[in-house]
C-alpha cells in the first residue's frame, strides 16, 4: 500500500473528508467510511455509471447506501466527484438547513436515491428497484435497443442483514433470479455493542447461497485494490442472479488505537486519535477537509466520463424512438410520473341499485379500471390477493420463468419485505406500485411506510378487513389502533371510504398524488352503496371530508362524523334523530388530511364553529376524533380490543349501533 500514489491519497481523501466532517459535528460515524473508502473507490471510479451534473438521468445505475449510517462516505462521495454539493456543505455535516443530514435523504441531498438508516431498509429499496427496472425492460426494450440496462448496486452492513426486513427482501431477490442487483457486504465484524461474535455468527454465504444468490468474497478489502476488482468485475458480469459480494474489512482502518473496535461505530475518533490516523496514513495533519489538487481533479474525471455515458444513452434512446416512436412518447410520460390524459374517465359509478358491496371487492373492480388505462400500475400482496381482491385480471404474473410483462406481484408472506419493495420501485421511476394486505398487518410494515412518506414517494398501500366487522377471526386480526396510528405518519394520507364510489374517489386521489404515499382501509363486509350523485356533489368528496347529508335548513342541531362503514351508522342514527325533531348533519370522513389541507373557510362550513353538538363514529380506537367533536362533542369508538364473533354481534356489544350514536347525541350538553 502506497500512501503517496494517486490512488491512495484518493482512497485516503474519501476516508479523512468523512473523519472531519464526523469530528467537526461531533457525532457520527467514522469507522464504516475508513474501512469502505477502498471499495466505494473502485466503484465510484472505475465500474458505476452516473452523471455528477444530471443526478437522475433515467440511464444510470443506482447506489443505495443500506448502511445509512454511513452518510458521510457518500456525501464524500458525492462532493468529490462533482455532484452539486459543496465543500462547505461537507462541512456543516448534521447542522440545520444542511444538505448532509445524519442519515442520507433522498429528493434532499443531489446523488442520494433513497432515504436511509433504519437498517435493512435500503437492501429492500434495492431489491424494489431491480424489480421495477426488470419490468420497464420487459416493457420497453426490444432488439437492439436496450434503454434499460442499468444497474442496482447497494452497500450494506452486519446490522442491515441482521434485520428481518433485508432477508425478506433477499429472498425475494433470489427467488426472482434479479441480476440487475449487486449488494456489497461490509463484514467487518463490529456493532455498537462490540463484535458480532455476541449475536451474529451465521455463515452469511451459505444463507444467500440458499436464497439463490452468487456469492463472491473479497479477503482483504483494507488494502487488496486488485482483489476488489475482480469481485466487482465478477459481479457486474453476472445476469442470471443477484451478487452478494463479502468485503471483509477493518472498522476504522488506519486509526490506531479504535480501528477493529466498536469505539469507531456510532461516535467521532477523537481529535488525538484523528491526529494519529492521518499520521498512520501519511495524510497532513492540517487543514481539515484537505483535498490535494490532482486529487480532486482526479475523480472530477466522473463528470465528463458521466456526460459521455449519458449522451451515449441518449442517442440510444433517439434511435430507439425512430423504430418505436409511440413507445418512446410512453417512456417519457412514465418516466416522467405523468398519468394519461382523460385516464380518470375510467372510473366506475355505482348505482345503490345493485345492492351492498364491500369496499375491498370495489376497489379491486377500480383498480382494473384504472390498469386498463395505466400499464404502469403494477403491484400485489403478501399472498393475499384473493381476500384482498388485488389482482390485475390479464396483467400476468411477475415471475421468473413467467412472459414478460406481468404486473402482478406475489410477495409471499412478507409484509415488511413488500413496503421497502415498494419504496424502491416507486424511487426508481416508471412504476406506480401498490401493496396489499390486512389493515391489523400494517404493523409490520410502518417503518416501510414511514420512509415512504419521508421520502415524498407514489406507494399506494390496499390495508383491508379495516375494523372490527371482520368478524370471527376475532381480536388478533382486528385492528383497533391502526387508523390513528396510520394518521400519525405526516405526509401519509389515510382513505377510509364508505362505500363503492368512495373507493373510486379515494383511488383516483391516490393515483393524482405524487408528493406521498396512500393508504387506503377497505371493508371486509359488504356495505350500502351510496347515490353517486350524492357522493360526487360539487366535487366535495376530493376535499376529504364532506356534507353528506343535511338535516334541514339553517345550522343543524348535531353534526355526526364518520369514516368507512360507520357512515351508515351515522345515516341510520340521523334518521332516528330527525324522527325526534333534531335536525342532524351527517359529514363522512374520507380522509382526514386531505381536509387538513383545505381553506379554512371551507372546513368551517362543513364544521361550524356554532355547531358545537358533534357526535364522531368510527370502529377503531377514538383517539384523534377529539380534534373535530371539541368540548362539547362524544365519540363512538373502540378504545379495547375486539372479539371473535359474528361482526353483527360485535359491533352491537361495543356499542357501534345507530341507537347508541343517537343517544350519545342525545345526551350532548344542550341537547337533554
Amino acid at each position: 500500500m502506497d500512501n503517496g500514489s494517486l490512488v491512495w491519497r484518493s482512497i485516503n481523501a474519501i476516508r479523512f473528508l468523512s473523519v472531519d466532517g464526523v469530528q467537526k459535528a461531533k457525532s457520527g460515524h467514522p469507522g464504516t467510511p475508513m474501512a469502505l473508502a477502498p471499495l466505494t473507490y473502485l466503484l465510484w471510479t472505475k465500474a458505476l455509471r452516473y452523471n455528477p451534473k444530471n443526478p437522475d438521468w433515467p440511464g444510470r445505475d443506482r447506489f443505495v447506501l443500506s448502511c445509512g449510517h454511513a452518510s458521510m462516505l457518500l456525501y464524500s462521495l458525492l462532493y468529490l466527484t462533482g455532484f452539486d454539493l459543496s465543500l462547505e456543505e461537507i462541512k456543516a455535516f448534521r447542522q440545520w438547513g444542511s444538505k448532509t443530514p445524519g442519515h442520507p435523504e433522498a429528493g434532499h441531498t443531489p446523488g442520494v436515491e433513497v432515504t436511509t438508516g433504519p437498517l435493512g431498509q435500503g437492501i429492500g429499496n434495492a431489491v424494489g428497484m431491480a424489480m421495477a427496472s426488470r419490468m420497464l425492460a420487459h416493457r420497453f426494450n426490444r432488439p437492439g435497443h436496450e434503454i434499460v440496462s442499468h444497474r442496482i448496486v447497494a452497500l450494506c452492513s452486519d446490522g442491515d442483514l441482521m434485520e428481518g426486513v433485508a432477508s425478506e427482501a433477499a429472498s425475494l431477490a433470489g427467488f426472482h433470479r434479479l441480476g440487475n442487483l449487486v449488494a456489497f457486504y461490509d463484514d467487518n465484524r463490529i456493532t455498537i455493542e462490540g463484535s458480532t461474535d455476541l449475536a451474529f455468527r451465521e455463515d452469511v454465504a451459505a444463507r444467500f447461497r440458499a436464497y439463490g444468490w452468487n456469492v463472491l468474497t473479497v479477503a482483504d478489502g483494507n488494502t487488496d485494490l486488485e482483489g476488489i476488482s475482480r469481485a466487482v468485475e465478477a459481479a457486474f458480469s453476472e445476469a442470471e442472479r443477484p451478487t452478494l459480494v463479502i468485503v471483509r474489512t477493518t472498522i476504522a482502518f488506519g486509526s490506531p488505537n479504535k480501528q477493529g473496535t466498536a469505539d469507531a461505530h456510532g461516535s467521532p475518533l477523537g481529535e488525538k486519535e484523528v491526529a494519529l490516523a492521518k499520521e498512520a496514513l501519511g495524510w497532513p495533519k492540517e487543514p481539515d477537509f484537505f483535498v490535494p489538487d490532482d486529487v480532486l481533479a482526479h475523480f472530477r474525471e466522473a463528470v465528463p466520463r458521466g456526460e459521455a455515458a449519458e449522451r451515449e444513452w441518449r442517442l440510444k434512446v433517439v434511435e430507439y424512438g425512430k423504430g418505436y416512436p409511440d413507445l418512446a412518447l410512453e417512456w417519457e410520460r412514465v418516466m416522467w410520473g405523468d398519468l394519461p390524459e382523460g385516464w380518470e374517465s375510467d372510473l366506475p359509478s355505482f348505482s345503490p341499485g345493485s345492492g351492498p358491496m364491500a369496499t375491498r371487492k370495489a376497489s379491486g373492480k377500480v383498480i382494473n379500471a384504472i390498469a386498463r388505462r395505466i400499464p404502469e400500475l403494477a403491484g400485489g400482496s403478501a399472498d393475499l390477493a384473493p381476500s384482498t381482491e388485488t389482482l390485475i385480471e390479464g396483467g400476468g404474473a411477475f415471475l421468473p420463468d413467467a412472459p414478460p410483462g406481468g404486473r402482478n406481484v406475489h410477495f409471499g408472506v412478507r409484509e415488511h419485505g413488500m413496503g421497502a419493495i415498494l419504496t424502491g420501485m416507486s424511487r426508481h421511476g416508471g412504476i406506480i406500485p401498490y401493496g396489499a394486505t390486512f389493515l391489523v398487518f400494517s404493523d409490520y410494515m410502518r417503518p416501510s411506510i414511514r420512509l415512504a412518506a419521508l421520502t415524498g414517494l407514489r406507494v399506494i398501500y390496499v390495508f383491508t378487513h379495516d375494523s372490527v366487522g371482520l368478524g370471527e377471526d376475532g381480536p388478533t386480526h382486528q385492528p383497533v389502533e391502526q387508523l390513528p396510528s396510520l394518521r400519525a405518519i405526516p405526509n401519509l394520507h389515510v382513505f377510509r371510504p364508505a362505500d363503492a364510489n368512495e373507493t373510486a374517489a379515494a383511488w383516483r386521489m391516490a393515483m393524482e398524488r405524487t408528493a406521498g404515499p396512500s393508504a387506503i382501509a377497505l371493508t371486509r363486509q359488504n356495505v350500502p352503496v351510496l347515490p353517486p350523485e350524492n357522493v360526487g356533489r360539487e366535487g366535495n368528496v376530493y376535499r376529504g371530508a364532506y356534507i353528506l347529508k343535511e338535516g334541514g335548513k339553517g345550522s343543524p342541531a348535531v353534526i355526526l362524523l364518520a369514516s368507512g362503514s360507520e357512515v351508515h351508522v351515522a345515516l341510520e342514527a340521523a334518521g332516528l334523530l330527525e324522527s325526534e325533531g333534531m335536525s342532524t348533519r351527517v359529514v363522512s370522513f374520507l380522509c382526514r388530511e386531505r381536509f387538513e389541507e383545505q381553506p379554512a373557510e371551507y372546513r368551517r362550513f362543513v364544521l361550524p364553529p356554532s355547531v358545537r353538538a358533534r357526535v364522531s363514529v368510527e370502529a377503531a380506537s377514538t383517539f384523534g376524533w377529539e380534534r373535530y367533536v371539541g368540548d362539547g362533542g362524544a365519540c363512538v369508538g373502540i378504545d379495547r380490543f375486539g372479539a371473535s364473533a359474528p361482526a353483527g354481534r360485535i359491533f352491537r356489544e361495543l356499542g357501534i349501533t345507530a341507537e347508541n350514536v343517537a343517544a350519545r347525541a342525545k345526551g350532548l350538553p344542550g341537547n337533554t
